[in-house]
């Protein structure tokens, strides 16, 4: 692709319309387009950007949102056989503070992404909207908002119970397990369980339970709430209705988390990966994966990957000197989640404290030796991690873990 023969398309994505800015090679801005974020309005972002086409010269498109607000127009591009790319949000935002004078206009984030096109293309991928990578996606932001959401319930119930029962914590195993939670719908505070006997509380339990708990547990509660003391306060009635609604919103996101990994399984399964062989992968974090990178074959090679996550390292120099330095560009939550994947290689069982990936563990002790610090350790995992998960997508395989030989492990 010669450059001179190319100009850059740069779109700042809105809700209701886009922006889109041109220039050519030199960076000087040959024009500007709106236009409605509706199909019947991209034709004409096609016809205005023909205006700076002469004979033999082509346009490349640059977005930085191709799985929201800019998921339709990318789609309506890449299958009209146009060159689209996807820019990072942060590549545009470090464009935009590299200028004396910091401006914010839907005009100049086009322009700034436009430029980052121009001199980041042959470093950056492919927008390929494909619908079964997006379905992805859209499932796991689902799954994270209600994990959100349930963390921030079970931090309520938890306030609440403290005001009922001061010893609440020391009921039951945990606080939102099938049998607590049916314990808080049914007692939601102390004086509930005042005409209720010993045997009548542990029927009720081993119903709960499966009869995993009886007649010791009941006596248990009991004891602890007659130490407490009594807790009941003036309207109690209405602080009993907060727990017992909390209790069934509870109950509901564990219904519709369970309903939501059942939907990102079936899709997961379409696809054929076999990530979750590999230590530290569940479904939940292969979703995340596939969802973060969407079609592996937009990256040509792992270099590629590790550049779209941020793991890749940044070269600055001066002089005779240089240093690589950490990169925060990226895509910060792929970037995230090979970060927790790399930390989970390094840990041990439970019971014979052996390392459940004998290769990354040795790998890390061997950077330690070398003088890296623990991060940097960690983020050489990461980039091996890269190298890893872009061959396992690339070609299903599934993952054998590297044998240590003996005389290195010691």
């Amino acid at each position: 692709m010669n450059p001179q023969n190319t100009i850059y398309v740069g779109v700042d994505l809105h809700k209701q319309h886009h922006t889109a800015v041109i220039i050519d090679c030199w960076n000087q801005k040959l024009g500007e387009i709106k236009f409605d974020n509706k199909p019947t309005a991209y034709p004409w972002l096609i016809k205005a950007v023909r205006k700076h086409l002469k004979n033999g010269m082509q346009a490349v498109y640059g977005l930085e949102d191709i799985g929201g607000y800019g998921r339709a127009l990318a789609i309506y591009l890449y299958e009209g056989g146009y060159i689209v790319k996807e820019v990072n949000a942060k590549l545009a935002n470090a464009r935009r503070k590299s200028h004396v004078t910091v401006e914010k206009s839907d005009s100049w984030d086009a322009e700034c992404v436009a430029k980052v096109l121009r001199d980041e293309l042959p470093h950056l991928p492919d927008a390929k909207p494909i619908d079964l990578y997006w379905a992805i996606s859209q499932l796991v932001n689902q799954r994270r908002w209600v994990v959100k959401n349930l963390t921030g319930l079970l931090k309520k119930l938890h306030q609440q119970l403290s005001y009922h029962y001061p010893s609440y914590k020391t009921f039951f195993s945990q606080v939102d397990g099938k049998t607590a939670l049916g314990f808080w719908w049914r007692y939601p505070s102390p004086h509930h369980l005042e005409p209720v006997t010993v045997e009548r509380l542990a029927q009720f339990l081993r119903a709960l339970s499966n009869n995993g708990l009886s007649t010791k547990k009941a006596m248990q509660i009991k004891e602890l709430v007659q130490t407490d003391g009594s807790t009941w306060r003036d309207f109690q009635d209405k602080r009993d209705f907060i727990v017992r609604s909390l209790v069934r919103d509870i109950r509901c996101s564990e219904r519709n988390l369970a309903r939501l990994e059942t939907e990102i399984q079936e899709l997961m399964g379409s696809l054929g990966f076999q990530l979750e062989t590999m230590t530290g992968i569940d479904l939940v974090t292969s979703a995340e994966l596939v969802a973060e990178i969407g079609d592996i074959h937009r990256f040509a090679n792992s270099d590629k990957l590790a550049r779209f996550a941020g793991i890749a390292p940044i070269k600055v120099g001066s002089g005779n000197k240089s240093r690589n330095y950490k990169s925060k560009q990226g895509n910060r939550e792929l970037h995230a989640i090979v970060k927790a994947l790399a930390i989970r290689q390094l840990a041990v069982t439970r019971t014979k404290k052996e390392p459940r990936n004998p290769y990354f563990h040795h790998y890390y002790e061997q950077k330690l030796k070398a003088g890296k610090t623990k991060q940097q350790a960690i983020v050489c995992i990461m980039r091996k991690l890269v190298n890893i998960i872009h061959y396992l997508m690339k070609t299903k395989a599934a993952y054998t873990i590297p044998e240590v030989s003996n005389h290195d492990a010691g």
